[in-house]
This record gives structure tokens, sequence and C-alpha cells, in this order.
């Protein structure tokens, strides 16, 4: 059986925009459930989404990037599946049903919405590594 391929760039550009509206969509939410004492709850979310920055996401996509243009050598396309590896799928299915019982758990919103503000904020800035990769 035949995986589904796509060119580099396309791969880089679909891993980008997959990103920044993850990102985008976490933040929104986030504003969204902030209560009370707001800027509080934005500042930790800037910090937070500035250290899950530095020291992981941009990480992760300067090496999902490195995967994408070093597989396959000499292929014009390759798997549409390539830009993460086994491992970041099974930690991304974790991330998701983390997040289904937090939002779904007795805590309240506006104590999340600094956690969804920092990963949104990390995963968009994140973002922008693939996209600084199409401009090249």
């Amino acid at each position: 059986m035949q995986t589904p391929a796509a060119n580099r760039k396309v791969l880089v550009m679909l891993a980008g925009m997959l990103w920044s509206t993850v990102g985008i969509a976490l933040s929104a939410v986030a504003l969204g459930w902030i209560s009370g004492n707001w800027l509080f709850a934005i500042i930790v979310g800037i910090i937070g989404g500035a250290v899950i920055y530095r020291f992981g996401f941009s990480i992760l996509a300067k090496k999902n990037l490195t995967r994408i243009f070093t597989q396959a050598p000499g292929k014009e396309k390759v798997c549409v599946f390539a830009f993460q590896d086994k491992r970041s799928y099974f930690i991304i299915t974790i991330m998701m049903a983390m997040g289904y019982g937090l939002r779904h758990s007795p805590i309240p919103k506006q104590y999340l919405a600094p956690l969804y503000l920092a990963l949104g904020l990390a995963l968009f800035f994140s973002s922008i590594h693939y996209y600084l990769r199409l401009a090249e």
C-alpha cells in the first residue's frame, strides 16, 4: 500500500498551518475563560508560553523541519505524516486526551486559562519556524 505523499514545501506549509490553527484556537479558548484577575492570567500565560516555546515547541519544530528535508533523499515527495515522528503522534494523542480531561474536570476554567494560553502562544510562535523555512 502506498502512503499519501506531498511535496516537501506543501508539507511544511501544512505543518505550519496546523500549528498556527491549534495555537490560535487554544489562545482564543483561554481568553474566553479568563475572568477575575485577567492581567495575572495573561502575564502567566505569556511567560509560560515563552518558556514552552524556547525549551519545547521551537526545538520540536526545528527537528520536524530537519526530518522533512532529510527524509527520502532524491525523492520529490515524502509521506504527508512525515512532519512528526511516531513518538510525537503518541505525545499529541496524550496531550489531546489531557486537554479533554482538563476541560471536563471540576477545575474552574479561569485557572486553566493561563495553561491554555501558554500552550497556544507557544504553538503559534513555533509555527513561524515553518513559514520562515518556506520563505527561504
